[in-house]
């Protein structure tokens, strides 16, 4: 099994999980990134490579973003997204949850 192909499938199961996670179809996903769903299916099975724009717009589809990151930060940003040992919650989270949110109240009088 050659790297590429280990690649491909590695991002091809993210990008699944994404689209599971989102409660998306691959029909779905592939309107909003606006290529065919035979298309997205072959880039989530690894079968297939995309370009760098096809896989952008299948991201922003999936409401995730994707960047270039020097590799020497890989760890601390995996850190940062990795839950901590005590609890099954991401270190960073984008939106906290609104039970959790305990700031200002306002009230109507």
């Amino acid at each position: 099994m050659g790297a590429v192909s280990e690649t491909l499938r590695e991002l091809g199961e993210r990008l699944r999980q994404a689209r599971l996670a989102a409660g998306l179809t691959q029909e779905q996903v592939a309107d909003l990134a606006g290529i065919s769903r035979p298309r997205y299916r072959d880039i989530e099975t690894g079968i297939a490579a995309a370009r760098a724009t096809t896989l952008m717009n299948v991201s922003r589809a999936l409401g995730l973003e994707m960047m270039l990151v020097p590799q020497a930060m890989v760890p601390a940003v995996r850190a940062l997204t990795r839950p901590h040992d005590d609890d099954d919650l991401p270190a960073f989270v984008s939106q906290p949850d609104e039970d959790e949110y305990h700031g200002p109240s306002f009230s109507r009088t």
